[in-house]
């Protein structure tokens, strides 16, 4: 198997652009590779476009009428069916919808390809991660299920465990229903909870049909969770399922809205403790799937200051040349970032909050924390559905 990481990248998926006053701005994507370009990343890694998703390969997830809907709005936006979720506030419909959408599928299903063909060992799709949209219908600034096409694609090959670990800030809906009664899949979403934020789901209850009782995991976070709680419920639940389920392909999602600069949520995660998890993902990968690994993007809304610094240590943690979170940002990729958005841009990759660190579950819990009731709510709904204790 070849140890070179592979980056999925196609320029043109800067073409999925939802309008300039839409929150998923495309400048996060274009700036994000350009700061793999400064830190010279993109020579540590094998940069493939792949060829889009077609019609079959969308229906291993998406219902035939939706994908012609989809098809229909974006030969005329006007078209738009609201009965899909095409043509609303949080998806409006543009000329070249569906093209660049089964472009970001088809780099996802690529990656899990060339993970899963040992053509290469991990391989990161920033711009995908799309994890809201469900097999009849568009969702939260989501059109096709990239990660949920890859995740279908890796089972049509052969792939008999495949986890799924989804750490942005909203609740990875579409992926668990793509998968609620396949024990083939084990999902595990950390969101902030319901309650306070869309889609207004993931509850600790929601572990599965009964076919495939416990392959569904949620840990819904109270709003207000910053480093050491967002850390201490990853490390209580997903390790431990993880060694429990040993995936052969581990995918996962790294949304980076769970921020505290990210306009859209509650939650005070700091880029430091993004990476923290990043690192560990990229461990569980090696310790228990063989090193496969798929990784993937997601929300995030704070487009300058977030996104390109996490997801450009997405990268450099699967290229093998981890970035320092001290190191300081190009001057080059800065003056590029006023000259595009006129924001100033961060100048190092830290928040400041490096070494973060957190309480082992392990030590013991406060049954009164708020975050140790979430971390408890879980893991007595879907533990012992896996034969785990709680």
């Amino acid at each position: 198997m070849s140890g070179r990481a592979q980056l999925m990248w196609d320029e043109a998926v800067t073409g999925y652009d939802f309008g300039p006053d839409h929150p998923m701005d495309p400048v996060r994507l274009a700036l994000t590779r350009r700061l793999v370009d400064a830190f010279g990343l993109d020579k540590d890694v094998r940069v493939v476009a792949a060829k889009s998703a077609g019609e079959s390969t969308l229906r291993l997830v998406h219902r035939e009428d939706y994908i012609a809907a989809v098809k229909a709005a974006s030969a005329d936006p006007a078209a738009a069916d609201a009965a899909y979720g095409l043509g609303t506030l949080d998806d409006p419909a543009f000329t070249g919808m569906h093209e660049v959408s089964a472009m970001i599928a088809g780099q996802s299903v690529a990656a899990a390809e060339a993970v899963w063909g040992g053509d290469a060992l991990h391989a990161v799709n920033f711009t995908g991660g799309l994890h809201h949209a469900m097999p009849g219908g568009a969702s939260g600034f989501c059109i096709y299920n990239d990660a949920a096409l890859a995740i279908a694609r890796l089972l049509e090959l052969g792939a008999e465990r495949v986890a799924y670990v989804d750490v942005d800030v909203h609740h990875g809906d579409g992926v668990q229903a793509a998968f609620w009664s396949d024990p083939r899949v084990l999902t595990i979403s950390l969101h902030e909870h319901p309650r306070t934020l869309f889609p207004q789901t993931g509850w600790p209850e929601e572990t599965g049909a009964e076919s495939a009782e416990g392959s569904a995991v949620n840990v819904a976070l109270p709003a207000g969770t910053g480093d050491a709680g967002w850390l201490r419920a990853f490390h209580a639940v997903v390790p431990e399922l993880i060694a429990d389920f040993r995936p052969q392909v581990l995918v996962t999602q790294h949304g980076a809205d769970t921020h505290f600069e990210d306009p859209l949520a509650h939650l005070a995660v700091s880029l430091d403790a993004q990476r923290a998890v990043q690192v560990a993902c990229h461990e569980l990968a090696h310790e228990y799937a063989d090193g496969r690994w798929v990784a993937l993007g997601g929300g995030g809304y704070a487009v300058v200051e977030v996104v390109p610094r996490s997801w450009t240590h997405l990268v450099g943690i699967a290229a093998g040349r981890e970035i320092e979170p001290e190191t300081v940002i190009p001057d080059g990729w800065r003056q590029e970032v006023f000259a595009r958005t006129r924001q100033l841009a961060p100048a190092r990759m830290t928040d400041g909050r490096w070494p973060v660190s957190f309480a082992d579950w392990d030590a013991g819990y406060d049954p009164a924390d708020r975050l140790d009731q979430a971390v408890l709510a879980t893991r007595r709904a879907a533990f012992p559905l896996r034969g785990l204790l709680p």
